[in-house]
């Protein structure tokens, strides 16, 4: 929203309050899981993360690039990749894992982010940039906490409190918010 509105795009009214009604729905979803002390570096590392995410969404679209989602997403996994070996040798993360260390359940773990996180989401991801709005397509960071929540719910019996349930609700009503202005443009 503030990318396009530096670009001279304002966007709606509804958008705008969609937005702030999905951030406070976040903080009141997010809210009890928040504990401990907080290292201002990791703040700030995740912050230039979503920074620097909001950058490529935002001009991924303006930008050409393979024609075949899966190459530009190749591309970028690639990049990503070389990116964390490098930072890994500098931080002295040198040494190899041991496979045997790991269990069955991490094996399967890590394959299902590798396959449905990576190659299907990110894929998709790089796609709908270039077939929808990225007022639509960006909603998803408000709705992965809340799928995160109903799958920790449903698949490991965590705990589902009022708190959690408002906050999820008004995620969702925002993104409905959302997607129902940005679809009339």
């Amino acid at each position: 929203v503030v990318l396009r509105a530096i670009t001279g795009d304002r966007p709606p009214r509804r958008t705008l309050i969609g937005v702030l009604v999905g951030l406070a729905g976040l903080a009141v979803l997010t809210g009890p899981g928040l504990s401990g002390a907080v290292r201002l570096s990791g703040v700030l590392l995740v912050v230039a993360a979503s920074v620097l995410w909001s950058l490529g969404s935002f001009t991924a679209p303006r930008l050409t690039l393979p024609a075949n989602p899966f190459t530009g997403s190749a591309y970028q996994m690639f990049a990503g990749g070389i990116a964390a070996v490098v930072v890994g040798l500098l931080r002295g993360e040198h040494r190899g894992p041991d496979p045997a260390a790991f269990s069955t359940a991490s094996w399967v773990a890590l394959g299902y982010l590798t396959v449905v996180g990576s190659l299907v989401g990110f894929t998709a991801y790089v796609w709908l940039l270039q077939a929808a709005p990225l007022s639509l397509v960006s909603t998803y960071a408000y709705v992965n906490p809340v799928v995160a929540v109903a799958l920790g719910t449903l698949i490991l019996d965590e705990a589902l409190t009022w708190p959690i349930v408002v906050g999820g609700a008004i995620v969702v009503v925002a993104v409905g918010v959302i997607v129902s202005t940005e679809r009339k443009k």
